[in-house]
């Protein structure tokens, strides 16, 4: 069998292999009842669709014919350390400077990745971002995330 496109079928095994993980990683947790899900119930179902979604990619890897093959390109190191480190820096701030502040510096530093950055277009996007996420996880789900930062109390 011809691999036709490079990109889709290694992006493919990429999300057929994360889906198993997460669904084989939640599997250590209680799933609960449709009606009471427990804490394993939601990764392993995410974890299944992601498989799912990967076998797909894969197959569509295998038999549309591309142009050259989509050969992959080179990795863009800088983008992905600039991602990385928001995600850590987000993860260290929230703690102390709750998610009205480690939310959008989240943002603004993750969209200095690409190419085409604007400041403008970040800070609005932080700021929804920020709201919606208040208001899905604080609010709606009554999760005790820290909101404002500890000197402001």
């Amino acid at each position: 069998m011809k691999i036709k496109s490079q990109r889709d079928f290694w992006a493919g095994l990429m999300f057929v292999g994360v889906g198993l993980a997460f669904a084989w990683g939640a599997l250590e947790y209680s799933f609960g009842q449709s009606a009471r899900p427990g804490p394993g119930y939601f990764p392993f179902g995410l974890g299944i669709l992601l498989a799912l979604l990967g076998a797909l990619v894969l197959f569509g890897a295998l038999t549309i014919e591309t142009d050259h093959g989509d050969p992959i390109g080179r990795i863009a190191w800088k983008p992905l350390g600039i991602v990385v480190g928001s995600v850590v820096l987000f993860g260290l701030l929230l703690p102390w400077l709750g998610l009205v502040v480690a939310l959008p510096v989240l943002v603004i530093t993750s969209a200095m990745a690409g190419d085409e950055f604007h400041w403008g277009e970040a800070v609005v996007n932080a700021a929804v971002l920020t709201a919606g996420s208040w208001f899905i996880f604080v609010y709606g789900l009554n999760l005790t995330i820290p909101v404002w930062p500890k000197f402001v109390g």
